[in-house]
């Protein structure tokens, strides 16, 4: 079946409909992803016997949708969106047009360390300038100039290195591994989340879903220390009970067991990353300094290390408790209120290990800033090889 094709009238460009973009357009602007997923495949089975529709009809149509849905706040950001994406162009070095994109304009100033708030105001000011401009067509080096001495303008030296940063990291294609660490519950996966959200990667992967594969292959007759939680490995080292050491340091003996036998498939993920030159976010409590160590000498890509820690007490114990509720699949929430102080101690040890190591220790005390935080650490470790000037990476006039 043919495809519909989407006529933009002011370029005379005509490309066919997708669901996906749609649907992520619909996100951006604050759409939960299944019902938008589902108001996109609605409209594609509205245009499904429909050659050809204009840029301006299926906008209407979108909007219309979402008017039956009662989303006047989505409903906003999607018409300051879809504008902005249609009305300027952008050339870059190869002369290729694209559409300038307000979100991936503002996704770029978050991964150089801007706030949401602050790289929202930028791209504001940015397209603002844009749009006023008798040209519709721009090159890309411009934009860059131009988001250069805006982020000077309002926020300082520093903000505009960083974005310079970013932006001579980019280029040089080198991959980025993001390693994020820290003790039971205290939010890894959601951060892991939302930052590749920013930095639009791919592949993540947790290292309990790399334990849960090794249990399936590994009877627990033969390690049944891998059998269990990270806090409780010692229980099932022989010999561990009669033990006279005290019950911290059993505890961390028994996580140092486990993160070993688990470090096999996290330095494979890592390792198939490298050859394939691809980014990578690998999250979970098996993340430790001794794993990080061991890709310290790596050249072809760019390794950030982070340990993330809680470090109230009832703020923990209340995420694990929001932990049973939304994950009931995972360890019982009972579980792991009774082994609090085994995960209390094991972050004790982990927080001790990336000190002495000088991996950067980030509160999780507010998921935003939290990762605004990771964002400002992946920029402070590029700053080590990456530091061109501005007429360096956007040219002179």
């Amino acid at each position: 079946m043919a495809k519909t094709l989407v006529f933009d009238k002011s370029d005379d460009i005509r490309t066919p409909f997708l669901r996906g973009i749609l649907t992520r357009s619909l996100t951006d602007a604050g759409l939960a992803f299944d019902t938008a997923y589902q108001l996109s495949s609605d409209i594609r089975q509205q245009i499904n016997n429909v050659d050809e529709i204009t840029t301006e009809e299926l906008r209407r149509i979108v909007i219309s949708e979402l008017q039956k849905l009662d989303e006047k706040e989505v409903i906003e950001n999607y018409e300051s969106i879809i504008p902005a994406a249609t009305k300027i162009r952008v050339r870059d070095h190869n002369n290729n047009l694209m559409p300038f994109s307000t979100v991936e304009h503002r996704r770029t100033l978050e991964s150089s360390g801007l706030g949401s708030d602050r790289a929202a105001y930028i791209t504001q000011n940015v397209y603002k300038e844009l749009a006023e401009s008798p040209h519709d067509i721009v090159d890309s080096s411009e934009i860059g100039k131009l988001t250069y001495e805006k982020l000077r303008q309002h926020y300082g030296k520093e903000a505009a290195k960083r974005y310079l940063v970013w932006v001579d990291y980019k280029h040089s294609q080198r991959p980025l591994i993001l390693l994020i660490g820290g003790t039971t519950g205290c939010g890894k996966s959601t951060i892991a989340t939302e930052v590749a959200h920013r930095l639009n990667i791919i592949r993540t992967q947790s290292t309990d879903m790399l334990r849960e594969v090794m249990r399936m292959m590994v009877p627990i007759k033969l390690l049944p220390e891998l059998h269990t939680s990270s806090f409780n490995a010692w229980r099932k080292i022989p010999g561990s009970a009669e033990s006279k050491e005290p019950p911290e340091e059993k505890m961390i003996h028994g996580f140092i067991h486990q993160s070993e036998l688990v470090s096999v498939p996290c330095e494979a993920v890592i390792q198939r990353a490298l050859s394939e030159q691809v980014s990578l976010i690998l999250e979970g409590v098996h993340v430790s300094p001794a794993l990080v160590n061991r890709f310290g000498d790596e050249k072809n890509a760019v390794i950030v290390p982070i340990m993330l820690a809680v470090l109230k007490q009832d703020k923990l114990k209340h995420q694990l408790k929001d932990r049973g509720v939304t994950a009931p699949e995972r360890t019982a929430q009972s579980d792991y209120l009774s082994n609090f102080e085994s995960i209390w101690m094991l972050q004790s040890h982990l927080l001790s290990e990336a000190d002495n190591n000088a991996i950067p220790i980030i509160t999780n005390d507010d998921m935003d800033k939290t990762t605004d935080r990771v964002m400002r650490s992946i920029i402070e470790v590029l700053q080590k090889d990456f530091h061109a000037k501005v007429e360096d990476i956007f040219g002179t006039e």
